[in-house]
């Protein structure tokens, strides 16, 4: 069989006629298009020449010549005077489709920690915010944004961080990210412009922290956490002349930082003329009294103050604020200029909206109580089948950590796998390598599993210790 033979065995039928809307020429491009991507047409195979095909098509040899025109235009085809026409050399076929690509697969048990509970989200007072965004925005403002964010947003999260966290507002000086992790990484690259060549961060501590601040060109250097938070002497001992920490409701331990802890952390940061940055992941969720102050309110000119929308309505909203000293303001400004020209428009305009309607405080207040009820009920199944774990903190957030003594903390982890519980080890939470009297730990987020889900899941993970155990 010839070239032409074996090149019309891999055309799709042309439609013709009235009931086709796609024309001739576009029928046959997509067909040839198709089939080199698809590897069934090879780099290097000879095509028909435009006469031969339009003759075993039945078409006119323009429409034959428009299709190899625009494949040779877009790199499939390469054509020369005198000779075949050929697939391109780096016309490499596409790869094989294959099963969607997904995430992180979790086992049945899954306590990994970070995520409220997406089922709570308020998808319908969030649907009407995003149309009165829609509706309201005028038509210039869908043009290109204020790099720093939406005025809305901005005056809106200063009354709101204000009244609810005790932040000092300004919104001036408030700059909208894209989450909470591009806040610190903004921050980083400002201090290393300013000189800045570590950071210290708490450890354990959060390790998207540590990854955040290396990619941000600062090396992280860790700093000891106690039941009292962050060592600030050790921290004075570290050189660095900045900190990253969660103050109200440390990640992983989940001890708050102590008032004198509090004081002792400015002091320091006045004395080297250093910088705070506080990361209020979820200093919203306080189960045994109300939720502690940002640490920003005391000393807004030494501090920066980062918070996003991820624990308080979902993780996928992918906005974030950082409210920074005023020194920092414009070089903040900038940076975010530089990042991606500044975030979407109509997704902040809609935040704003629900703040404003107080849709977030009864989010906020019936999630309180979902997550109270939850806490409660893995206290009572780790109390029931780990008896042993030791849980330091306090009833806030959305994880606790549960210590394990005397307990191998790779083999427990190997145990919980094999039993289709997905949980983070206290390892990796750890800047360098464990010490030698370190103690196993499991960080456990519970806020997205019911009661009876989380009853199972630890069920399963006392049954991982004893096994590990023995």
């Amino acid at each position: 069989m010839g070239r032409e033979g074996q090149l019309l065995d891999l055309l799709v039928p042309l439609e013709r006629g009235n009931g086709s809307r796609v024309p001739l020429h576009t029928q046959l491009e997509r067909a040839l298009r198709d089939a080199i991507r698809a590897g069934r047409l090879r780099p290097g195979a000879a095509l028909p020449s435009t006469r031969a095909l339009a003759r075993e098509l039945g078409v006119s040899r323009g429409v034959v010549f428009e299709a190899y025109g625009q494949l040779v235009a877009e790199g499939y085809l390469v054509a020369r005077q005198g000779a075949a026409t050929r697939v391109a050399g780096g016309a490499a076929p596409a790869p094989a489709a294959g099963r969607p690509t997904r995430g992180l697969r979790a086992g049945p048990h899954d306590l990994r920690p970070g995520r409220p509970d997406l089922a709570a989200f308020p998808r319908r007072e969030w649907l009407r915010s995003w149309r009165t965004a829609l509706r309201r925005a005028p038509d210039p403002a869908l043009g290109y944004p204020d790099p720093r964010g939406a005025v809305e947003l901005r005056d809106t999260l200063s009354t709101y961080l204000g009244r609810a966290r005790a932040v000092a507002p300004d919104p001036q000086r408030t700059i909208v990210t894209t989450g909470a992790t591009q806040g610190i990484a903004l921050l980083c690259r400002v201090l290393r412009d300013r000189g800045h060549e570590t950071l210290a961060v708490e450890d354990p501590g959060f390790h998207l922290h540590r990854l955040t601040v290396a990619r941000a060109g600062l090396t992280p250097v860790g700093v000891p956490v106690d039941e009292d938070g962050l060592d600030v002497a050790a921290l004075a001992e570290s050189g660095a002349r900045a900190v990253l920490v969660t103050p109200a409701h440390q990640m992983p331990t989940g001890v708050v930082l102590s008032p004198e802890r509090r004081a002792d952390l400015l002091a320091w940061a006045a004395e080297v003329d250093g910088l705070v940055l506080e990361d209020d992941y979820d200093g919203e969720y306080r189960f045994d009294r109300e939720p502690i102050g940002a640490l920003q309110g005391v000393d807004p000119e030494r501090v920066a103050y980062v918070g996003s929308a991820s624990k308080a309505l979902a993780n996928g909203l992918r906005l974030g604020w950082v409210v920074v000293p005023e020194a920092l303001a414009r070089a903040m400004a900038w940076e975010r200029v530089a990042a991606d020209g500044g975030g979407p428009l109509l997704e902040q305009l809609a935040l704003a909206d629900l703040v404003e309607r107080g849709e977030l405080d009864r989010h906020l207040r019936r999630t309180r109580r979902l997550y109270r009820r939850r806490h409660a009920a893995l206290s009572a199944a780790l109390a029931e089948h780990l008896p042993d774990a030791v849980v330091p903190g306090v009833a806030a957030g959305l994880h606790v950590l549960a210590t394990l003594p005397g307990h191998d903390e790779r083999r427990v982890l190997e145990e919980a796998a094999r039993l289709g519980v997905t949980v983070e080890g206290l390892g990796t939470m750890r800047a360098g390598p464990a010490p030698p009297d370190a103690v196993a730990g499991l960080v456990l987020g519970y806020a997205h599993l019911t009661e009876q889900a989380l009853a199972r899941a630890v069920a399963a993970l006392g049954e991982a210790v004893r096994r590990a155990r023995a």
